[in-house]
């Protein structure tokens, strides 16, 4: 696994000198075995760096304070070998700024009934230790991730391996530049947002660019480069005899798209930006609305948002991010409209034509059809159903005080053909059924957009909304109305006070 090379993850253990200096040397010898067993166990996408024992609050703080200043360091690890005084972590936690992961491990798996004595309680003390370390960071209000188990068991490395990516979504976020193409469209409020206030939570920066900056940069295109393009399409797609013949009005619609991909991927590279938005009201230059080439970007990890939903670009890049390497793929899906069949009542996912690629269940075909909207030519596009599986969909909306990421376990399902409507689609139950899942996202306000993963899970995105500091609520097969709107209730009291509090 090569997409986090860039990133660390530290290891720090704690202990004390109470129990004398040869104590502390055996301390860090089980430390360096443990982490070189994390590393070669061959679960974890990150590298550990043990970065030593720390047995007082100078050690503890100048460790933390490296991590900070190190930008391969994308989190920290904790383990309290033995007790470790938990005040002497107060400066050091005060300075943290990476993610947090506590791992309530300890070096040996099984009590040794017949040899234990007290020499050996005063070197693995884990089980209290960490209770010590753990209700310190608790009375700090420090939000961290707690892993319990041994480090030697699969369970527990695929844990610290979830926990991981996330982290390195994050460390992701922290200079994403989204570009947008125009801005909202047509008064629409869900996909707008606090460009400032998202700046500070997520590291999100929003800049608009002009349309003819894009324009300027696809005329610059030559028709080597687009033929090249082309017969990568050609290669990688089904591709019907109206795309591979050069005369007809389809080729030529494929060879505009291809332009336009060129043009919209080197401007995205010259700007740094990891995330866009389009806007089919800002298309003045263009041939077509980009479909292909918003497709093919996602899958390669751009954030995409259309309509200028910049929120959903930059969650659909974390989410690409966090799940490199994984099988079976995210995109952005927009709720399209109903089907009414009982408990199998579902909803069609879909988009004009941006849906990407990765989440097809065989070869997508690529095509040209009209578009009665935007007002241009007929555009490019790749046409497919999703696989079949359970994932998340996810999105996170401004509610004025403060974000709030909604989360939807979905059941998707195999879809029918469209030959009327020809886009790629996904068919998904939310779960615990249409007429809860659909009520309880309205209820916690929504968007109809979405970031959709098959790979990562509820935990994941929790586990970065703890790292943001931001609300959270999710729908499952657990989820009541009742419970969910009271749960909703709590949350804005929550909020309220804790402002008031603030303030």
């Amino acid at each position: 696994m090569t997409a986090f090379k860039d990133f660390e993850v530290w290891f720090v253990t704690g202990a004390q000198l109470l129990y004398g200096g040869d104590a502390v040397v055996k301390v860090d010898a089980h430390s360096n075995e443990m982490v070189k067993g994390l590393n070669e166990s061959g679960k974890l996408p990150v590298k550990v760096v043990y970065k030593g024992t720390v047995n007082s609050a100078k050690e503890v703080t100048a460790a933390f304070k490296a991590a900070n200043n190190d930008d391969k360091c994308i989190g920290v690890i904790t383990w309290m070998h033995t007790f470790s005084p938990a005040k002497m972590w107060i400066h050091g936690l005060q300075e943290l700024r990476k993610p947090l992961l506590h791992f309530h491990t300890q070096f040996n798996k099984e009590i040794p009934w017949a040899e234990i004595d007290m020499d050996f309680m005063n070197l693995n003390q884990s089980a209290h230790g960490d209770r010590e370390f753990g209700h310190m960071v608790s009375r700090m209000r420090k939000n961290r991730k707690v892993i319990v188990g041994h480090w030697q068991d699969e369970k527990a490395q695929l844990k610290i391996a979830s926990w991981m990516r996330v982290a390195a979504g994050w460390a992701d976020s922290q200079d994403m530049l989204i570009i947008r193409f125009g801005d909202q469209m047509n008064n629409v409020a869900v996909t707008d947002g606090d460009k400032v206030e998202a700046e500070l939570k997520f590291g999100y920066h929003v800049d608009y660019c002009p349309i003819a900056e894009l324009v300027a940069e696809q005329d610059k295109v030559t028709d080597e480069d687009i033929k090249a393009l082309v017969d990568e399409y050609h290669a990688s797609y089904d591709c019907g005899a109206d795309i591979l013949d050069g005369r007809s009005k389809a080729y030529n619609q494929v060879w505009e798209a291809a332009r336009v991909e060129i043009a919209l991927r080197r401007f995205l590279k010259a700007k740094g930006a990891k995330a866009f938005t389009t806007n089919f009201d800002d298309l003045k230059g263009i041939d077509q609305l980009p479909g292909l080439a918003c497709q093919r970007l996602m899958a390669e990890g751009y954030g995409f948002g259309a309509e200028g939903d910049w929120k959903t670009a930059a969650l659909y890049r974390t989410m690409w991010f966090m799940g490199q390497g994984l099988p079976k793929g995210c995109s952005f899906l927009e709720d399209y409209t109903l089907h009414f069949d009982g408990e199998n009542s579902s909803i069609l996912q879909a988009h004009m034509l941006e849906v990407c690629p990765l989440i097809a269940d065989k070869k997508p075909t690529l095509e040209v059809h009209p578009l009665g909207i935007g007002g241009k030519n007929d555009p490019a596009r790749l046409v497919f159903t999703s696989k079949e599986g359970t994932g998340v969909a996810a999105t996170i909306v401004d509610m004025g005080n403060r974000f709030r990421m909604i989360v939807n376990v979905v059941d998707c399902i195999q879809s029918k053909e469209l030959p009327k409507l020809p886009v790629a689609s996904a068919l998904w139950i939310p779960q615990p059924n249409l007429e809860i899942g659909a009520a309880a996202w309205i209820l916690a306000g929504g968007t109809h957009h979405t970031s959709f993963s098959y790979d990562l899970t509820v935990e994941d995105l929790q586990d970065y909304a703890d790292i943001a500091g931001i609300e959270m609520v999710i729908i499952d097969n657990d989820t009541t109305i009742q419970s969910f709107k009271r749960e909703l209730q709590y949350n804005d009291l929550y909020y309220m006070l804790n402002r008031a509090l603030q303030s």
